[in-house]
């Protein structure tokens, strides 16, 4: 039987004074803790989106840090340290939110997302208070979220887009 252990956000949020969006996740899975960036696990959908979103290929992390400047957009997730076990988030317990301050100090976000329902719960709970800024909820695109398929997945996410350009 797998421990929910403590476990700390190794990643920084990746972001410039350029940034009009920002994404929120709910904390990195075992796969992007261990490369250091988000969305790693090959399953996660979520670079195959931006790939058909705006027509590149991310084939790696350079590319994908330099894909999401030259379109503003803002990565984070909304748990700074939690209990978790492995990368479920439903087992997602004890947890301090990340502080979103330095980000909306420095960039001009003019939408906050939140990637799947946990994120969305946590930033409402822990995080609204603080900002005032209402999140739109996008639909999960980790490979957990079996319910959405790719194509249903793009049409939802392609407000992204729209904010971006």
């Amino acid at each position: 039987m797998m421990i929910a252990e403590r476990t700390v956000h190794p990643i920084p949020p990746e972001y410039d004074d350029r940034s009009r969006v920002l994404i929120l996740g709910s904390f990195p899975s075992v796969r992007s803790r261990a490369d250091g960036f988000f969305y790693a696990h090959p399953g996660n959908r979520f670079w195959k989106i931006m790939e058909i979103l705006y027509s590149v290929s991310l084939p790696d992390i350079p590319a994908r840090k330099v894909f999401l400047h030259e379109n503003h957009i803002a990565l984070w997730d909304t748990v700074a340290s939690c209990r978790i076990k492995a990368s479920d988030d439903s087992s997602i317990a004890e947890v301090i939110p990340n502080d979103l301050s330095p980000i909306l100090h420095t960039a001009d976000i003019v939408r906050i997302f939140t990637n799947g329902r946990k994120s969305y719960e946590l930033y409402m709970k822990l995080i609204y208070p603080q900002t005032g800024i209402e999140p739109v909820l996008l639909p999960s695109t980790s490979p957990a979220n079996a319910a959405w398929k790719l194509e249903a997945l793009v049409d939802r996410w392609e407000e992204i887009r729209d904010c971006t350009q």
